[in-house]
C-alpha cells in the first residue's frame, strides 16, 4: 500500500476512540513506561492504547508524572537493575546509546525491514534509533523547544502590538504586560524548565554555531567568552518578567495560565500546543505561536521515541514479543502519526506525511524543520537529552538553577563554572 493510500486511514481522535479491543482474551501484553501524563499527553498516550487494544493486545500503562522525564527514568533504572524491564521505555536521543552499550535493549529490524523503516524516516533520524546498525528504538515525533506562545487577547489588552520577535521586543512587552498587571512570562521555576530558557537564550544571542561548540563540541573558549556572560545577563533580566508564583509549578500549570488570561507568554516546547488543544483553543485565534525572539531561521528539537527491552524470563513470551512488535509497527504508522502528533503538538516524524489535517503551527513548525535541515541550523536540544548524556545534561541543569536561585551569581563567571560542571560531569 502506497504512503497516499495510507494517509486516507488517518482519523480523528474521536473515532479512534470507538475502536476498543473486543478481543476474548489478549494476545499478549506490553507495558511503557513514559511520561506524558498531562492533559494533552495523556490523550495522546491514549491514541497508542486504543490501537494496541484493537489488535488484540492488552496495554499496560505505566506513566510517571514529571515534564522533564527525571522520575521516570529513575524509575527505569530501578526496573532495569531488579531484572524486570518494561516491554518499551521513553527515552531520547544519546542516551538510547547509553541504555544499548548495557545490553538491555532488543533489535527491531524485523519490524523496521517489513515497514520500510529506512524510507520513511530521515537519515539523520534513523541513525538515532539505531544500536551498533540495529534499530532498537522507534520515533514518535519531531518536538521543537523554541518556540514563544502568546495569548494575543492578552497582548492586545496590555497594548502589545504583536509577538516579539527580538529580545528588546520581548523585554519591552513584558514591561507592558508587567504595568498591566498581567504575569508577563509564564514559567514554573524547575531545572529543566528553566533550562528550556537558558537554551532558548543561547541560540538567541550565539546562534546555532556557537551552540553547537557549547554543547556539542564543549568548547571552553565560547563557555567563558563575553558571548555567554551576556546569555547570563539576558537570563537574570527574563527572571524578572517570570511569574512570581511559579516556583515549582509544573509546566503545563504554567501553560494554563497563559489559556486563562493570566499571563501573556511562554516560552516553552510545542507540546505546550496540546494544552491549548485539550481546551478546544484554536491556533492563530486564541493563541499563537512563534519562534523564541532572535532563532528565527533555527530549529531546536527533541524527538519522542521508545526504546525496546529484552523481556526477563518470566515475560519473554512469543505473545508478549508480538505486541511489543506492534506496538513498534504502529507508531510509524501515519493513522498514529497524525492523531497523536495532533494531540500532543508536534509535528510527525515520517517523511511525506500530509500536514493539511494539522493547524498552522504545527505546518509552520514541519515548513521551519525542512528549511533549517537545509540550512544546517538543525540545533539537538540540550535541555532534552538530544545532544549530550544525561549526566552532562544534569550537569547544566544545576548551574542554571543555581545562578536563577540567587540574585548574587556572577555572570560572567556562570559559563566558566558551567564548563568546568560539563567537563567533570563527562569524565
Amino acid at each position: 500500500m502506497n504512503l497516499v493510500n495510507r494517509l486516507a486511514l488517518a482519523v480523528s481522535f474521536a473515532s479512534l476512540c470507538t475502536l476498543t479491543a473486543q478481543a476474548a482474551e489478549s494476545k499478549g501484553s506490553v507495558e511503557v513506561v513514559h511520561y506524558w501524563t498531562s492533559g494533552g499527553e495523556a490523550k495522546s498516550a491514549d491514541v497508542l492504547k486504543q490501537l494496541i487494544e484493537k489488535d488484540g493486545f492488552t496495554w499496560q500503562n505505566s506513566a510517571v508524572a514529571g515534564g522533564g522525564g527525571a522520575a521516570a527514568m529513575t524509575v527505569l533504572k530501578t526496573r532495569a537493575v531488579s531484572g524486570n524491564p518494561p516491554s518499551a521505555a521513553q527515552i531520547k536521543g544519546p542516551d538510547i546509546q547509553e541504555w544499548g552499550k548495557l545490553g538491555l535493549l532488543t533489535s527491531i529490524d524485523n519490524v523496521a525491514q517489513a515497514n520500510h523503516w529506512d524510507t520513511l524516516l530521515p537519515p539523520s533520524i534513523a541513525e538515532l534509533m539505531k544500536f551498533d546498525g540495529h534499530y532498537v528504538a522507534v520515533p514518535l515525533n519531531i518536538h521543537r523547544i523554541n518556540w514563544l506562545w502568546t495569548n494575543p487577547d492578552v497582548l492586545r489588552k496590555a497594548g502589545v502590538a504583536h509577538a516579539p520577535t527580538t529580545l528588546e521586543e520581548l523585554y519591552a512587552a513584558g514591561d507592558k504586560l508587567k504595568a498591566a498587571g498581567f504575569i508577563a512570562i509564564a514559567h514554573g521555576g524547575q531545572p529543566w524548565q528553566d533550562t528550556t530558557v537558558f537554551e532558548g537564550l543561547v541560540l538567541s544571542i550565539l546562534g546555532a554555531d556557537g551552540f553547537k561548540k557549547a554543547f556539542i563540541d564543549n568548547d571552553e573558549a565560547t563557555f567563558t567568552g563575553p558571548k555567554m556572560t551576556e546569555v547570563f545577563v539576558a537570563l537574570r533580566k527574563l527572571k524578572t518578567y517570570m511569574d512570581p508564583n511559579g516556583a515549582g509549578q509544573d509546566w503545563n500549570m504554567e501553560t494554563a495560565k497563559v489559556i486563562n488570561g493570566q499571563a501573556g507568554m511562554q516560552l516553552m516546547g510545542d507540546w505546550a500546543k496540546s494544552e491549548w488543544s485539550a481546551v478546544g483553543k484554536k491556533a492563530g485565534v486564541d493563541y499563537e505561536c512563534a519562534p523564541f525572539p532572535g532563532t528565527q531561521g533555527i530549529y531546536s528539537y527533541t524527538i519522542d521515541s521508545l526504546a525496546m527491552f529484552k523481556l526477563s524470563s518470566k515475560n519473554d513470551t512469543p505473545g508478549n514479543n508480538a505486541a511489543r512488535d506492534d506496538l513498534a509497527k504502529i507508531a510509524l504508522e501515519p493513522q498514529f502519526q497524525t492523531v497523536f502528533n495532533q494531540n500532543k503538538g508536534s509535528i510527525p516524524v515520517i517523511k511525506g506525511l500530509d500536514m493539511s489535517p494539522f493547524d498552522s503551527c504545527a505546518q509552520a513548525s514541519a515548513k521551519d524543520f525542512a528549511e533549517a535541515e537545509k540550512a544546517g541550523t538543525l540545533a539537538p536540544s540540550m535541555a532534552f537529552n538530544m545532544s549530550t548524556s544525561q549526566a552532562v545534561q544534569g550537569a547544566v541543569f544545576d548551574v542554571v538553577s543555581n545562578f536563577m536561585s540567587n540574585k548574587d551569581a556572577d555572570p560572567a563567571k556562570a559559563g566558566k563554572q558551567m564548563f568546568a560542571s560539563i567537563k567533570a560531569a563527562a569524565q
